[in-house]
């Protein structure tokens, strides 16, 4: 709201009713207007509605609309390079320094701009077990930023407890708040900057909600390595018989998807820490694409979009009927709904469960097309594949990707969120999967029949069929053929899924363009791995495919 009008809104006379004693004159921030403290959902939304940041649409979800950021801003990230972190940092294109003279005058400017600002705050915790939760504050300048605040992160019911609130990292997020490129050494005049020594990072000109999450899932990536425990960019979901699976994958590879699964229990869809008891959630929520939802294929998530308390970003809605249209893409292909994870049924309440994994699924988007739909990995082969991380970008998931998918390389599937060397993370996971005998698949969710635009999508009912088996033990006794190129076994059989779809070459007309194309792909994978052939063992580095003149794929 305007610094300059003088009216109550909605919330006014509520506003300190749950403040902390820890106030925002403490971090620096003073001579505000007004600072609403630990709003519940319905007062946020009253305020939402109120200030015009958003719209009800049918079943009661707050629509917005992010403007020209409708994806996160990845080449306008920074970390502060100062004495206590920066030999730990993994410094380049993911995480690039930024001084801390500079962050000292930003953070003046951003106290003299928040003068005379109405600000909204959340004090929450991030890791749902006990033993790691830590406190988070999250300072915005919207409304529906703190709803979308408390939607993802662990909510605190007790006054008292929020009384005694005192963070270990603070996330301010400003929209309304420019940097300057001259000034301040950023590319644009949009930034995220996180500084470890102060425990604060400054979201400043962007009001994509997905920058505040990825924000604490990128300080918990780097501080919980220090106690042991690996931070994970998957989602997790566990059996009856208390067999949790993760699932790890980029953006737009069906990681929120493919977990909630109403036979399995769902413990989060997006983060999770290993420590040596279990799995836990980082988060509380779910932010979900949901472009081109159908309520046959993702029953649950659908249903999280009539909900009053979800919020909807970038959805096209008609403005008389109040309809939404979740096939519509003309605002962004990158449409999410952001709701608790109690909207879904079938969950793990606590967000955590003490047993380790029995499967691991990495999750790839090949729109080459040449990828088979699952194969089963050796702990080698897992390691250059969790090391590698390929993909396919799909459209809408980061500013300035065009409609056509792109291939890449992000370690750890997740590399714009690591904060540390991907070895780091490597070596964490490959004890763990050793000492748990964790197997390890690698499902294409990508193209079949030929390459994006050729080809089609490959069916999520193939995907679920082949997902089930897998985590039911149903692949372990039907026959493999060993890939000619990557040397990962492929399983011929599989109930419920037609005996082609497994072989991914037979659903191309020309065969030779594709061995051409998988040859290509190979070589691509070869290439990126040379930035980390250095540091692996001989066993890992000869886990990656070989080239098409190595083999012989007549045999």
């Amino acid at each position: 709201m305007s610094k300059y009008l003088e009216f109550n809104t909605p919330a006014s006379k509520e506003a300190m009713e749950l403040a902390s004693d820890f106030r925002l004159k403490h971090q620096g921030l003073t001579y505000l207007d007004r600072v609403y403290w630990n709003l519940p959902d319905e007062a946020l939304i009253e305020e939402a509605i109120f200030r015009n940041e958003g719209k009800l649409v049918k079943g009661g979800p707050l629509l917005v609309h992010t403007g020209k950021h409708t994806a996160r801003a990845a080449a306008d990230k920074f970390i502060v390079k100062e004495e206590s972190t920066e030999k730990n940092i993994w410094w380049g294109i993911y995480n690039r320094p930024y001084s801390l003279e500079k962050f000292n005058q930003l953070f003046t400017r951003l106290q003299a701009w928040a003068q005379g600002e109405e600000l909204f705050v959340q004090d929450v915790y991030a890791c749902a077990d006990p033993e790691y939760r830590m406190p988070v504050r999250i300072i915005t300048e919207k409304a529906w930023h703190s709803l979308f605040a408390r939607n993802m992160f662990i909510t605190i019911d007790n006054k008292d407890e929020l009384k005694k609130f005192v963070p270990e990292f603070t996330i301010i997020s400003v929209p309304g708040f420019k940097v300057d490129p001259v000034i301040d050494g950023t590319r644009t005049e949009t930034a995220i900057i996180l500084n470890f020594g102060a425990r604060m990072a400054i979201i400043a000109n962007t009001l994509y909600g997905g920058e505040i999450k990825k924000s604490v899932f990128t300080v918990l990536n780097y501080l919980l390595t220090f106690q042991d425990v690996l931070p994970m960019h998957c989602s997790a979901n566990v059996g009856k018989d208390g067999d949790v699976a993760l699932f790890f994958g980029l953006s737009g590879t069906g990681k929120t998807t493919l977990s909630a699964d109403p036979r399995r229990r769902l413990i989060g869809d997006d983060e999770h820490g290993w420590s040596s008891k279990g799995i836990f959630n980082f988060e509380a929520g779910c932010y979900a694409k949901v472009i081109r939802l159908s309520p046959e294929n993702e029953p649950e998530i659908y249903a999280c979009t009539k909900k009053f308390g979800t919020i909807l970003e970038n959805v096209v809605f008609d403005p008389v009927s109040r309809h939404i249209d979740l096939d519509d893409d003309k605002i962004t292909e990158n449409t999410r709904a952001s709701y608790p994870l109690e909207f879904i049924p079938n969950i793990v309440p606590e967000g955590y469960v003490h047993s380790h994994p029995k499967n691991i699924i990495f999750l790839t988007c090949d729109a080459q097309g040449v990828m088979p739909p699952i194969a089963r990995l050796t702990p080698e082969q897992a390691q250059y594949h969790f090391i590698s991380g390929y993909t396919s970008k799909i459209a809408g998931t980061e500013i300035g990707l065009g409609r056509e998918p792109e291939i890449t390389f992000s370690a750890c599937f997740g590399a714009p969120f690591m904060v540390r060397h991907p070895f780091e993370y490597a070596e964490m996971l490959k004890e763990r999967m050793l000492k748990h005998n964790v197997k390890v698949w690698l499902i294409n969710t990508g193209w079949v029949g030929g390459r994006f635009g050729v080809g089609k999508r490959i069916s999520i009912r193939h995907t679920r069929n082949l997902l089930n088996a897998a985590l039911e033990g149903k692949l372990d006794d039907v026959p493999y053929r060993k890939d000619k190129l990557f040397g990962f076994e492929v399983p011929m059989s599989c109930p419920d899924v037609p005996s082609e779809v497994l072989d991914p070459a037979s659903s191309w007309g020309d065969k030779k363009e594709y061995w051409r194309k998988y040859d290509a792909l190979a070589a691509r994978f070869i290439e990126n791995f040379k930035l980390y052939a250095d540091n692996v063992s001989k066993e890992v580095l000869e886990a990656g495919p070989k080239r098409l003149s190595q083999v012989n794929i007549e045999d």
